[in-house]
């Protein structure tokens, strides 16, 4: 069926062999599928997780991130988060482990539809939220990515310096009939389309998944839209990028958000966040 394109980790993309999790951008380099360099403090919170995802916080102690990204719901120390710096290697950097994860429960596989988590982490971050998209009123226009994910199908390297790329909607007619006809499922309400079908050259790829598609409100500021989640292949002009639709979910998101940040985990030891 060609390479698909699931932006998770690398060791997921690895596993699934042709599929290729999210998209990437480019620029006069190939970039985050095309597109560029983001300026230093323009995305303050944005995150980067150790097993190769990208995130933004929706909390303090919160981070929203792709379902695929993680196992399960349940505690989880393993996770490394790397905030307030676009360099990777930034001795500023910080560094701060997960305690707990919440994975939706309905989440099977990214392409059938929710397709995002919440990891709390086991101590507050003072960087500024990335707000919800809380209805559709914002899922149209162009969009703007951004990760540290592969530059070019097929790559399995990741990037030091955060990228950033532009991409328009797609709609759910057009997305929807490219990726059925190709053989895969789509759900229009859940699932959000970016991307440049006519032309390509555009996109996130391996190693962007579970960072946000964020846009301007009306009072210019950013508000998260998606969430990187699958594609086939990277930046292919019939087949745009697939973000999970964040105004779907935003009620359940918002509300488990509040409980992951004020709930006392020593408190609800065999009591899961489901």
């Amino acid at each position: 069926m060609g390479a698909w394109r699931w932006i998770g980790a690398l060791a997921v993309a690895a596993a699934v062999g042709t599929l290729v999790a999210g998209p990437a951008h480019a620029g006069g380099r190939e970039e985050i599928v095309g597109g560029r360099t983001a300026p230093d403090d323009a995305y303050p919170w944005i995150v980067r997780l150790s097993m190769g995802c990208g995130g933004a916080l929706t909390a303090p102690r919160v981070v929203l991130t792709a379902a695929h990204c993680v196992k399960g719901t349940g505690y989880d120390s393993s996770i490394t988060v790397t905030a307030g710096s676009t360099d990777l290697h930034d001795r500023d950097a910080i560094r701060v482990k997960s305690r707990y994860v919440l994975r939706a429960s309905d989440f099977r596989d990214a392409t059938e539809g929710d397709d995002w988590a919440l990891v709390q982490l086991a101590e507050e971050l003072d960087l500024p939220l990335l707000p919800l998209a809380t209805d559709r009123t914002y899922d149209r226009g162009t969009f703007r990515v951004m990760g540290w994910g592969a530059t070019r199908e097929g790559s399995t390297s990741q990037q030091r310096h955060l990228r950033e790329v532009d991409v328009p909607f797609v709609s759910d007619r057009t997305c929807g009939r490219q990726y059925r006809d190709a053989g895969y499922g789509f759900t229009a309400r859940e699932m959000l389309c970016a991307g440049d079908t006519k032309r390509g050259g555009i996109d996130a790829c391996q190693g962007d998944s579970g960072g946000p598609l964020v846009r301007k409100d009306d009072a210019g500021k950013w508000i998260q839209v998606g969430i990187v989640s699958w594609g086939y292949g990277c930046a292919r002009k019939n087949y745009p990028g697939v973000y999970t639709q964040v105004s779907t979910f935003a009620r359940t998101i918002a509300r488990k958000t509040v409980e992951l940040s004020e709930v006392r985990l020593a408190s609800v030891a065999g009591t899961p966040l489901t």
